[in-house]
């Protein structure tokens, strides 16, 4: 018999966002995430079954609609498109069509975050 999670899914998806915001898909380590959400190693990949499925997971979370509004949401949509979009189908689906759904003004959307970062 499977043991019940101790965890809250969508609290640890916000733990994970923030990491993978803040650090970049590469630059997050198993390690980092674990030390985020307090996960044990086990429970993250019985939970998501790799970093990969977790950062998919938070990001279709991150940009369900109004994510235009919320700088968290551009942060990790800009990281899927420069570290895994070119090479993971999936995951520049869902840039591809959270970019359609923001209109014509999304390239300025992430060039104004993008230049908030120099500052």
């Amino acid at each position: 018999m499977a043991r019940p999670r101790n965890f809250s899914e969508d609290t640890v998806l916000a733990q994970a966002a923030e990491v993978f915001a803040r650090m970049g898909y590469n630059a997050t380590s198993i390690d980092d995430l674990l030390g985020a959400t307090g996960l044990q190693r086990g429970s993250l990949y019985k939970a998501f079954g790799s970093k990969r499925n977790l950062f998919e997971k938070v990001l279709a979370g991150a940009l369900a609609p109004g994510w235009t509004t919320r700088p968290a949401s551009i942060d990790l949509l800009i990281v899927a498109l420069k570290e895994l979009a070119p090479g993971d189908a999936p995951i520049a689906g869902l840039c591809r069509l959270a970019l359609a759904e923001s209109g014509p003004d999304s390239a300025q959307l992430l060039g104004a975050r993008l230049l908030h970062h120099l500052d």
